[in-house]
């Protein structure tokens, strides 16, 4: 008996180590940008702590992903139509292990974006990449391509007004891609080792111009001892079975006036069975309990709340707080209850937008604003207080990454890793 114990208490602590070492995807291990443990700084600067930086060959906004002593972004490889669609792996000294280059990219539209805005994920195997070009890929940790596809020339075009933002995620043995969009809308899931088509299934709803398109990422949830895909966009929140795509419920009500061009960019946060949405660019929030089946708009919308949002920053939070970013820097504390207002605070004017996500560490929430300031703030019942402002030479898209003790910031020009030396 005590045997089993000690090998019941090793294996949860060697779990606890892998999530904790590891960041897999987007928004972390849980998908809510929450860092649950390690030792990170809250002042520190750009001189002193900056531990290396690396150069990258060309523009990219995906976040890094981290698994063991490797970092992998998306970024083009050389600039504009000449350009290629890459992965590039790093150490955690800074050195570049491997490029890997994956045919012509498209490159991005908006100032900000390129055609390496999706995120790598990776299930500890493999390491998965997306771009706008419309290249899905499989690769091993030493760059070798297991298996590639182009969504595009299998399904259809891209129909997008902007830059391809919708991360690859990974369920039930398969990586999941949603395409959201004019026209044909779909889900399609691909077997993790073979890259053969699982399922696809159609997603598709009458919406006002451009109302329909989407630049969200689907979260993996469990509903009971299901696993869910949690997909929002063309103004209804919808849960599927992650093992066929089936649609199990809609949530609708996001659009009662069918506004045109309520694109939405911001993925929804889950906390304790609720889903925190932001809509009407910017403008709307809403808490919609997860579940049921059916049409779930009349009885699974909690609340509604006009005035706060976000339209480019996904929320984070937890102790059943909300805590949202808008493009500006105005930051709300909402209950994910009620959805009542508990504080609102501005962040230190300053040049960019807030296009990346905050991440919640301990009551530490961090944020970076595109023209290269990095704001740590602590959380108190009141609102936030500025603990430290950090200034680099860049600009920034992607969300900051916290893990090994270590924060990983990516711009458009250098990957930074900031610690303690």
């Amino acid at each position: 008996m005590r045997d089993r114990v000690s090998i019941l208490i090793a294996i949860t602590l060697l779990a606890l180590t892998t999530h904790a070492q590891n960041w897999p995807q987007w928004r972390g291990p849980d998908y809510n940008g929450v860092v649950t443990s390690g030792k990170y700084p809250a002042k520190f600067s750009a001189e002193s702590d900056l531990l290396w930086k690396a150069a990258l060959p060309g523009k990219g906004g995906s976040t890094p992903m981290v698994w063991g002593e490797r970092i992998v972004i998306t970024s083009g490889v050389g600039e504009g139509s000449e350009g290629l669609d890459g992965a590039i792996c790093f150490d955690w000294s800074g050195q570049q292990l491997w490029v890997t280059k994956l045919g012509p990219q498209v490159p991005g539209k908006h100032r900000s974006a390129s055609g390496s805005c999706p995120s790598a994920t990776s299930d500890g195997k493999r390491i998965f990449v997306y771009f706008k070009s419309g290249t899905l890929a499989a690769l091993d940790f030493e760059g070798q391509v297991l298996w590639s596809t182009n969504l595009q020339e299998r399904y259809g075009k891209n129909t997008l007004w902007w830059d391809l933002g919708t991360s690859p995620v990974l369920a039930n043995g398969n990586v999941v891609v949603a395409v959201m969009q004019s026209e044909s809308s779909y889900i399609a899931a691909f077997d993790q080792a073979t890259g053969q088509e699982a399922w696809k299934v159609e997603r598709n709803f009458t919406c006002a111009e451009e109302s329909d398109q989407s630049y969200t990422t689907p979260i993996v949830y469990q509903e009971g001892a299901r696993t869910m895909l949690l997909v929002w966009g063309a103004d209804h929140l919808t849960g599927h079975d992650a093992a066929t795509g089936k649609m199990i419920w809609q949530c609708g009500g996001f659009n009662p006036e069918n506004k045109k061009a309520w694109r939405v960019i911001s993925s929804p946060f889950i906390y304790n069975n609720i889903a925190v949405v932001p809509y009407g660019r910017d403008q709307w929030v809403a808490g919609v309990k997860l579940g049921g089946s059916g049409d779930v708009t009349a009885t699974h919308r909690l609340w509604e709340k006009q005035g706060v949002g976000t339209d480019g920053a996904t929320p984070t939070g937890r102790d059943g707080q909300a805590y949202i970013v808008n493009y500006k820097g105005k930051v709300w504390s909402l209950d994910v209850l009620t959805g009542r207002e508990i504080w609102k605070s501005d962040l230190p004017q300053g040049k960019g937008m807030f296009y990346s996500s905050p991440i919640l560490f301990e009551d530490k929430l961090y944020f970076c604003r595109e023209k290269g300031s990095l704001y740590v703030c602590q959380i108190t019942p009141s609102g936030l207080e500025l603990l430290s402002e950090t200034q680099l030479d860049d600009q920034f898209v992607a969300t900051p990454v916290l893990v090994q003790d270590k924060i990983l910031l990516r711009g458009d020009k250098f990957l930074y890793c900031i610690g303690r030396k």
